[in-house]
């Protein structure tokens, strides 16, 4: 399974990129907002989840759930924002963006799982309706 890692941190990525592999799933990396959309554009088929990080440079996240919002094909992957916000009106801002879900840094890789683990659980369940 194919999961987009968005964060403008190189540390942040490999961790979650090593985490994710414990369960199967292979990462793509992104460093921006921009580099999302041009891997939407080219491989969303087979990507089945991102992590997308709140702030990045060029397109932050939440720049990123509105463009996925306004192309049909994109609104099918999930998408689990990951950020250092905690405020709840800013929570229910990415959720009403179209998130999935929500993880504030840090999380232990424990979190990361059953977070992925549950958004795809939802993913199929819609997809048997």
């Amino acid at each position: 399974m194919k999961v987009i890692i968005a964060d403008d941190s190189r540390m942040i990525r490999n961790i979650i990129d090593k985490t994710i592999s414990t369960i199967g799933c292979e990462a793509i990396h992104a460093t921006n907002g921009r580099e999302v959309l041009d891997l939407l554009g080219t491989r969303s088929e087979e990507v089945e989840l991102i992590l997308l990080d709140w702030n990045m440079p060029v397109l932050n996240g939440l720049d990123v759930l509105k463009s996925m919002q306004n192309n049909g094909q994109y609104q099918k992957i999930p998408v689990l924002m990951i950020s250092t916000e905690s405020e709840e009106d800013r929570i229910a801002q990415i959720m009403n963006a179209g998130a999935w879900g929500y993880l504030s840094k840090p999380f232990t890789p424990e979190r990361l799982i059953n977070t992925i683990r549950h958004t795809l659980e939802k993913k199929n369940a819609m997809k048997n309706t």
